[in-house]
């Protein structure tokens, strides 16, 4: 199972202008602990930023199923609900997962979870798919 982080990077980068600006961005890291996690966002950014940057916040956050298409620019956040049935009492049960989708629009995130939950036997429905700022996503991999 994986453990992810989203990670908040603080640095300065060049304006379209020619001026500096502050930015944050987000990025996902899997890791194994919050120490963890810093230590692989410094190695991820280290080669992208020119001067210094500082890592301003790390959070857990669950991620059930990541789905990473080439093709997409963007991160979207799914709520996928499996549906199963109560047997004793009767009646429906929803279990909430969440999902996240490299896509280029909603539209192209709906195709990207269908895709990958194609195989799937249980039944589901997916509830809500919302654009995040996430810039990146760095899994795991081993050495």
């Amino acid at each position: 199972m994986h453990n992810w982080f989203q990670c908040k990077v603080k640095y300065e980068k060049n304006a379209q202008d020619g001026g500096i600006v502050k930015t944050s961005e987000a990025y996902l890291v899997d890791a194994l602990s919050f120490t963890e996690a810093e230590e692989r966002i410094n190695e991820e950014m280290r080669p992208f930023i020119s001067g210094e940057f500082l890592v301003s916040d790390i959070k857990r956050e669950k991620v059930n199923e990541l789905f990473a298409n080439e093709a997409g620019d963007r991160w979207y956040r799914s709520k996928v609900n499996f549906i199963s049935l109560d047997e004793e009492k009767g009646v429906e049960k929803r279990i909430a997962t969440t999902m996240y989708a490299q896509a280029s629009s909603v539209k192209d995130a709906l195709e990207v979870i269908e895709k990958g939950m194609k195989g799937t036997l249980a039944d589901y429905e997916i509830a809500a798919i919302t654009e995040t700022n996430i810039m990146d996503v760095f899994p795991y991999k081993a050495e």
